[in-house]
């Protein structure tokens, strides 16, 4: 009997520390700001969510960049980017909603169209009426839709292995995965292992190599941010989300609509979104450029922001300004 109770207990107080190891509450955005929200970062409320955003640069430029991620990232994957053109350009970036330290809206409602609404009410509130818009995966789609549905806005697009496309994942970040099974609302919003991020930032990286330890704290610290695995696991999966991307409804015939200077960036080493979508959006928009890079990912901004951002310069240069 004695060694049956202490097996047990053995049993008990290993699973004890099992769940303790991956037990991750929520944080709250006010423990999370002193690393991830120093200058320049700013907050303002749009439509009952507190948007996390920075605006840098010469406030004298007439088309100021505009970088949205992509999902589970933040504005912090534009880094390089902003660091290499903030001299010259204005750059605007923020955390999309439900996402970084933005988070989801109070009500708990999201849809693309209230987020593009968000967008555009930050762009008016900072005196940006026209903007070159970059995007990448989730953001990409959202870039191309701010160009659809408000044209005069959008002087130049950039996009970055964007979603929009229906289309079949070859490989799909563990994150993503555990957030579509069904019954994990709850799960996941307690647990957290660090290893389950670090295996989906890996994922979307052309070489994993490069995903470092400080990386892996950024994504993961941001995903406990209060609301954000809810908002998460609830999200439809459009385009880029999921381990299909069957274009949740969108309406692709729109992006034939665009005419925009058209800029097309992609990973040849994407597994999330087939990097044959290039060749669509090139048929679809008049023009457009598409460069490849054969090395990088899903994410080339952010794993090569120098590579990368070689032939935004080109083209941010034939926009006139």
């Amino acid at each position: 009997m004695r060694s049956g109770q202490t097996i047990l207990a053995v049993v008990l107080a290993l699973t004890g520390l099992a769940v303790a190891s991956v037990w991750a509450p929520d944080r709250s955005v006010e423990s999370l700001k002193p690393r991830w929200a120093p200058a320049p970062s700013r907050f303002i409320t749009l439509d009952g969510a507190a948007v996390h955003y920075r605006d840098e640069g010469p406030r004298d430029d007439p088309q100021p960049l505009l970088l949205l991620h992509g999902s589970a990232a933040s504005l912090h994957t534009w880094e390089g980017w902003t660091a290499a053109l903030h001299d010259e350009r204005r750059v605007i970036r923020l955390d999309l909603p439900g996402f970084g330290l933005t988070g989801p809206f109070q009500d708990g409602a999201s849809s693309l169209a209230r987020t593009l609404g968000v967008i555009e009410r930050l762009l008016d509130t900072l005196g940006a009426p026209r903007v070159i818009v970059a995007g990448n995966s989730l953001g990409g789609l959202y870039a191309w839709q701010l160009a659809v549905r408000s044209p005069t806005r959008v002087a130049g697009l950039i996009l970055v292995d964007p979603a929009g496309y229906p289309s079949q994942a070859t490989s799909v970040p563990v994150g993503f995965k555990v957030a579509a099974l069904p019954g994990m609302r709850y799960v996941a919003s307690q647990v957290l292992p660090r290893r389950v991020i670090e295996s989906s930032v890996r994922n979307v990286y052309g070489d994993p190599s490069k995903v470092t330890p400080e990386l892996v704290d950024r994504y993961y610290e941001l995903t406990l941010r209060e609301g954000n695995r809810r908002a998460f696991t609830q999200r439809p999966r459009t385009g880029g989300g999921g381990s299909t991307n069957r274009g949740g409804g969108l309406d692709t015939l729109q992006i034939a609509t665009i005419r925009a200077p058209t800029l097309i960036l992609w990973g040849e080493l994407d597994r999330l979104i087939p990097p044959s979508n290039a060749a669509r959006f090139a048929r679809d928009i008049p023009g457009c450029r598409v460069v490849r890079f054969p090395t990088l990912g899903h994410v080339p901004h952010e794993e090569d922001p120098v590579a990368s951002l070689a032939p935004v310069r080109e083209f941010l240069g034939t926009i006139p300004r």
